[in-house]
C-alpha cells in the first residue's frame, strides 16, 4: 500500500509553526497487519506532509512493545505508550512490580491503552471478564501515578466503574485522557474535575454522531485532544479506507466547524493540550 496524493487532504495549515498531534494511534497494528517498512514510511511521510508531526502510538499488549519501539526509533515523530487493553485476553496478569519494571525499561511517555469495556457478545457474554478488567486496570493506574505518567484511557458501557477508578487511582496533577470518547456530557465533565483531557476521533465526523458534535462544541476547547485511532474508524471523506494519522486534519476541520472558529485555533490549542499532558513529549 503505497501513499498517493489523492490520499492526503490539503493542508490548511497557514504557518510553519503550526502542526497536528495525533494523540492516540495504532501504527503496530499497521505494520503487523502487512505493511512493508516502506509502506510505514509512507504511512509518516503522509502524515508529516499533512503538519502531522507527532504522533503517541498504543499498544494493547506488552507483547508489542518491541515493535512499538522499533517505530519510534526509526521515526523521531512517533512517540509510544505501555499498556494492556482491557479486551486483550491474557494468560497470566502483569504484576504490579511487572509494570514497574517495563515503564523503568521502555520509559514510555504514557500507560495506555487502557480501562474497561463491559459490551458483551449476541449470548450476552463479556470477552474479559469485568473484575479481572478492573484488577487489570487498577495495576496500571497505580504503576503510572507512581511514575508520574498520563493515563490513556478505554471506556465503554463502564461509566460508572471508570470514574470510580480514576478518582480512587489518579492524580489530578498527571491526569490523562478519556480517548475516543462518545460517552455523555456529565461523564466528560467529571473526568475535567479529575484532570483528565477529552480526545475527538474520527466519530465526530459521522453523518449519525451529532451527540458526539455536541460534546465538540460543549468541552472547554483547553480540555480536547484529537486522534485517529488508526487503523480504524477513517473520518468523513475517507469511510471506508484504512485509518492514518494523516487524517487527524478531518477531526481538527470538524471540529473548528461545530465549534464555528478556526482550524488553525483547533490545531492550536490541541497540540499545547497534548504537549501540557504528555510532557514528557518535545516539541517538534
Amino acid at each position: 500500500m503505497s501513499v498517493t496524493a489523492s490520499d492526503i487532504p490539503a493542508s490548511p495549515l497557514s504557518s510553519d509553526e503550526l502542526y497536528l498531534v495525533d494523540s492516540h494511534c495504532h501504527l503496530d497494528r499497521l505494520r503487523q497487519g502487512g505493511l512493508s517498512e516502506q509502506e510505514m514510511d509512507d504511512i509518516v511521510a503522509a502524515a508529516r506532509y499533512n503538519g502531522v508531526k507527532r504522533m503517541l502510538t498504543l499498544p494493547t499488549t506488552l507483547d508489542d512493545m518491541p515493535a512499538v519501539v522499533a517505530l519510534a526509533r526509526r521515526h523521531p515523530e512517533i512517540v509510544y505508550a505501555l499498556g494492556v487493553h482491557p479486551l486483550t485476553p491474557l494468560e497470566t496478569e502483569p504484576s504490579l512490580d511487572e509494570l514497574r519494571a517495563l515503564i523503568e525499561r521502555y520509559e514510555p511517555v504514557a500507560i495506555g491503552e487502557i480501562g474497561l469495556d463491559y459490551c458483551t457478545n449476541e449470548q450476552g457474554d463479556y470477552r474479559i471478564a469485568p473484575d479481572i478488567q478492573r484488577e487489570r486496570l487498577v495495576r496500571h493506574l497505580v504503576a503510572a501515578t507512581e511514575a508520574r505518567l498520563p493515563v490513556c484511557i478505554h471506556t465503554r458501557e463502564a461509566r460508572e466503574d471508570t470514574l470510580a477508578l480514576l478518582k480512587a487511582h489518579t492524580d489530578p496533577d498527571v491526569g490523562g485522557v478519556l480517548h475516543c470518547f462518545t460517552g455523555d456530557l456529565e461523564m466528560a465533565r467529571e473526568a475535567v474535575r479529575m484532570g483528565f483531557m477529552i480526545s475527538m476521533s474520527g466519530i465526530v465526523t459521522f453523518h449519525s454522531a451529532e451527540n458526539v458534535r455536541e460534546l465538540a462544541r460543549a468541552i472547554p476547547l483547553d480540555r480536547l485532544l484529537i486522534e485517529t485511532d488508526s487503523p480504524y474508524l477513517a473520518p468523513v471523506p475517507f469511510r471506508g479506507k484504512m485509518n492514518q494519522p494523516a487524517y487527524v486534519l478531518e477531526v481538527a476541520r470538524c471540529i473548528a466547524d461545530v465549534r464555528g472558529i478556526s482550524v488553525d485555533e483547533v490545531i492550536m490549542q490541541t497540540t499545547a493540550n497534548f504537549h501540557r499532558l504528555f510532557n514528557r513529549v518535545s516539541a517538534a
